[in-house]
């Protein structure tokens, strides 16, 4: 399967949960401190042109109901920790998010967050929190279904609260969302906004405890909008502002070094080994196309084209039309180092002028190319120290394959 993560990984967006069993009795967490309001929006499962911009809309200020900062688990230390600072900031709270199945009205600091997606859980850590459970990452992760950036961040979390707890909790979502187990972690707040849960997904979500959706399309909120949103949800915006100001900082830091990529164009795909006649791309919707432009590269030409057609994160092209495919490098996956035999031996597949011209990365350490697919204020030090200077390598033309 392939899709948001890497090539194992579908277009799970399109996962039909509907069949999927319903809570007998579902948990309602700290409903009573949430208030959902509902409104008929657009289906990204059925209109996938719906466009929607992020709109975070604050209710009117009211006495803090909870001094604490944002707990994650229990009180007594047994399933995560405070905050950094402690805080919810002044006026933060209540807040109304708006996304793409409705809206949700935080009113207090939600003390058990439970993250849907691959990257949310970042987020909420790097705002100094802990939260109750997180999907296990299946692909690029670590021995744990974690990440290295993750987990270190979770220990300075606790290390400066002088907190200990344990782990957060991993649950896995090849098979869609698992609701049951959802409501097992009993969150008081349900974050996916940078995910892929359908809209039967989320009404079921929703029974369990509050639940944030992704503003526009699955899988391709910016990691800027992810950031202020979940900022916002859990009453710290202008710690979420701060943390995005000092990761443009760190994007910023690296460009100075990978100034020859700007203004090139490139292309992020996947080849089945299998089957050269079609290759996969990544519309420039999608995370990576995101995270190359940030480093000052352009979509090639082909791709914007597709991608304006076809309003998702993923495409398909005839390998026929491979020559079409303009770029100044070509991304793509590999399992194994030895699979790029079969696939330059592909007629189709060598008729790609970047491949022609030995300027191409082929992306064998998963873990690397993770923190390009799912970029948050953790990992994308890691995208730009470690993916990126390959890319300014094959657009040199050195061909990568590691």
């Amino acid at each position: 399967m392939l899709g948001r993560l890497g090539p194992d990984r579908a277009a799970l967006a399109t996962v039909d949960t509907t069949g999927l069993r319903c809570l007998g009795k579902p948990y309602l967490g700290m409903a009573n401190l949430i208030v959902m309001a509902e409104r008929p929006v657009s289906d990204p499962e059925t209109d996938p042109s719906m466009r929607r911009r992020t709109a975070l809309s604050f209710a009117l200020a009211s006495p803090l109901l909870l001094a604490a900062g944002c707990s994650t688990g229990p009180a007594d230390g047994q399933g995560g920790s405070t905050g950094a600072s402690g805080e919810v900031e002044d006026g933060a709270l209540p807040v109304t998010l708006e996304h793409a199945f409705g809206s949700t009205t935080v009113q207090s600091a939600p003390q058990r967050v439970v993250t849907i997606g691959w990257s949310d859980q970042d987020v909420v850590a790097a705002l100094g929190l802990v939260p109750a459970a997180a999907a296990k990452i299946t692909w690029g992760g670590n021995a744990k279904g974690s990440t290295d950036w993750f987990d270190e961040q979770i220990r300075k979390n606790r290390s400066i609260n002088n907190s200990s707890g344990s782990a957060v909790e991993r649950y896995d979502d090849s098979d869609g969302v698992p609701l049951d187990e959802i409501a097992t972690f009993e969150p008081d707040l349900i974050l996916g906004v940078n995910s892929g849960m359908t809209k039967a997904e989320y009404a079921k979500l929703s029974k369990i405890a509050p639940t944030v959706a992704y503003p526009d399309m699955p899988w391709t909120t910016p990691w800027r909008d992810s950031t202020t949103t979940i900022g916002a949800a859990v009453g710290r915006p202008d710690a979420a502002k701060d943390l995005v100001a000092r990761t443009e900082e760190t994007i910023e830091r690296a460009k100075k070094d990978l100034d020859d990529l700007r203004g090139k164009t490139v292309a992020w795909g996947w080849i089945d080994p299998k089957d050269t006649s079609t290759l996969g791309l990544y519309g420039s919707g999608d995370l990576r196309p995101q995270m190359l432009r940030e480093f000052g590269m352009k979509d090639a030409p082909l791709v914007a084209e597709l991608s304006r057609a076809k309003k998702t994160f993923d495409l398909s092209l005839s390998a026929e039309r491979a020559e079409e495919l303009d770029a100044d490098v070509f991304i793509f996956y590999l399992d194994e180092p030895k699979q790029l035999d079969r696939i330059l031996a592909s007629p189709l597949v060598s008729a790609i002028p970047a491949i022609r011209k030995k300027q191409y990365v082929a992306s064998v350490d998963r873990t690397v190319a993770y923190a390009m697919s799912s970029p948050t204020p953790l990992s994308i030090e890691v995208a730009a120290t470690k993916f990126m200077p390959k890319v300014a390598t094959a657009a040199g033309g050195t061909p990568v394959t590691r």
